[in-house]
């Protein structure tokens, strides 16, 4: 591995950017579950 400061910053960003793109994919997927079934339920409650 590359121990030089410059090494050490392009593995944390990439690290980051990778974090943060699989928490985005999580909660993208999340709310897409949700919003049909909220689009079920509301035709119905009326």
């Amino acid at each position: 591995m590359m121990k030089t400061p410059v090494g050490l910053v392009t593995v944390g960003l990439t690290l980051a950017i990778l974090l943060a793109a699989s928490l985005l994919i999580a909660t993208g997927t999340h709310g897409e579950s949700r919003d049909p079934a909220a689009r079920v339920l509301s035709p119905a409650a009326k």
